[in-house]
């Protein structure tokens, strides 16, 4: 059916629980020079990373902020090690680790026809 270029993609939203993700953790992320092409290969180290769900360029006291998904801390760790650690613009970073999701919601709002 024709959307209009609306719909970008259907999903399943599965069950964190059921399938072995059970910390979701909130990371702000600091970059030491601000160089697009440091910030490129940054970003796409994001991308590719499984444990990334979201990633968001931001203004103000951070430059990025990354949702994840992780099994436990020892997966968080390696995540550290693997992605954040191994990038030399990487200044430092801040972990959030979420006690509860208060609200998850993945719709968006469609202005008024």
């Amino acid at each position: 059916a024709f959307d209009g270029g609306v719909i970008e993609r259907v999903v399943a939203i599965l069950n964190p629980a059921a399938v072995g993700t059970c910390l979701h953790i909130v990371v702000e992320v600091t970059m030491e020079r601000d160089d697009k092409r440091l910030y490129r290969r940054f970003e796409q180290r994001l991308v590719d990373a499984p444990e990334v769900t979201q990633c968001y360029s931001v203004t103000g006291e951070c430059d990025f902020v990354l949702i994840l998904a992780v099994a436990d801390m020892d997966a968080y760790d390696r995540f550290c090690d693997e992605v954040l650690y191994a990038d030399g613009n990487m200044r430092k970073f801040r972990t959030l680790v979420s006690r509860y999701r208060v609200k998850f919601d993945t719709s968006s709002p469609l202005p008024p026809a």
